[in-house]
């Protein structure tokens, strides 16, 4: 007997005019977009992005397609998110197919909420496409993952500083530091010394290990490994630079045996038991 079985491509939803679908991009590699991802881009008229947007997943635009750039980045000149949220409506209620493309999903520390809420005020229907996180995506491109059922069962995705710049004291740093095996951090380069220090001083292991992931899943990828009460001095010593995603646990570890683009590209050899379990240890289902 032989059963044949037809998969038919899924149908896309119509990108109408007037609206505005707010698109997560992934951590930067275009084989990372989501497939309606993509289908945005090849339908839209206009396609804001942020910074965080590598130009691989611009490329893939349609012909003619206009090109805004609206980049937020700290400590350097940036619109002002009101009128990134108000350009959005500008441009629907012009007709326009409007993509707002933003590096990772739109709603993990990407302002996506802010920018769909004024949306709704201005009465412009929205679509919301999520994507692959950073604090996911690019700790994977790294081969460290954020949860291991040797090392983890809670983690914990924070931002490393609040709108004024600083480092956010809505935080209960304390109850992060006892409660999280491992923490996550966006945009956390510049306050690594304070969080280091506070992490430390609630609890943390000044040895415990320590990652920063910068430029993750894009050809510029860097990945630093260090030790927590190290973790500013090796990150300022060794000029690691923004965009990036800093981790603090036991799954750093794990780096040693799932590097998996380590051996693409130089040909690292993979530890089998990273963690050092006993040979009992492993045997364990």
């Amino acid at each position: 007997m032989t059963v044949t079985s037809f998969h038919a491509q899924p149908a896309m939803p119509i990108f109408e005019p007037g609206h505005v679908w707010l698109v997560g991009a992934g951590p930067g590699d275009p084989g990372l977009l989501t497939v309606l991802a993509a289908h945005a881009l090849a339908q839209a008229d206009v396609i804001v992005h942020d910074a965080l947007v590598d130009e691989a997943c611009l490329a893939l635009a349609r012909p003619g397609a206009q090109l805004e750039f609206a980049g937020k980045r700290g400590g350097k000149p940036s619109p002002k998110q009101r009128d990134i949220s108000l350009r959005l409506v500008e441009l629907a209620r012009a007709g326009k197919r409007v993509l707002r493309l933003k590096g990772g999903d739109p709603f993990v520390f990407g302002r996506g909420g802010e920018e769909a809420l004024t949306l709704v005020a201005n009465a412009i229907p929205f679509r919301i496409v999520p994507g692959i996180t950073a604090g996911i995506g690019g700790l994977a491109y790294a081969g460290i993952p954020v949860t291991h059922r040797d090392t983890n069962h809670v983690v914990t995705f924070l931002t490393g500083h609040d709108s004024g710049g600083v480092v956010p004291d809505a935080i209960n740093w304390d109850a992060v530091a006892i409660g999280s095996p491992v923490i996550v951090m966006y945009m956390a380069i510049k306050h690594l010394d304070v969080i280091a220090a506070r992490l430390i001083a609630a609890g943390r292991k000044a040895d415990e290990p320590a990652a920063v992931i910068a430029s993750a899943a894009t050809p510029r990828q860097q990945v630093l490994e260090t030790v927590l009460s190290r973790l500013a001095q090796d990150a300022a010593e060794s000029a690691i630079e923004p965009p990036a995603i800093v981790v603090v646990g036991d799954v750093v570890r794990l780096r040693a045996g799932l590097d998996w683009l380590g051996v693409l590209q130089f040909g690292r050899s993979l530890d089998p038991d990273p963690l050092g379990k006993s040979d009992e240890e492993r045997q364990v289902g």
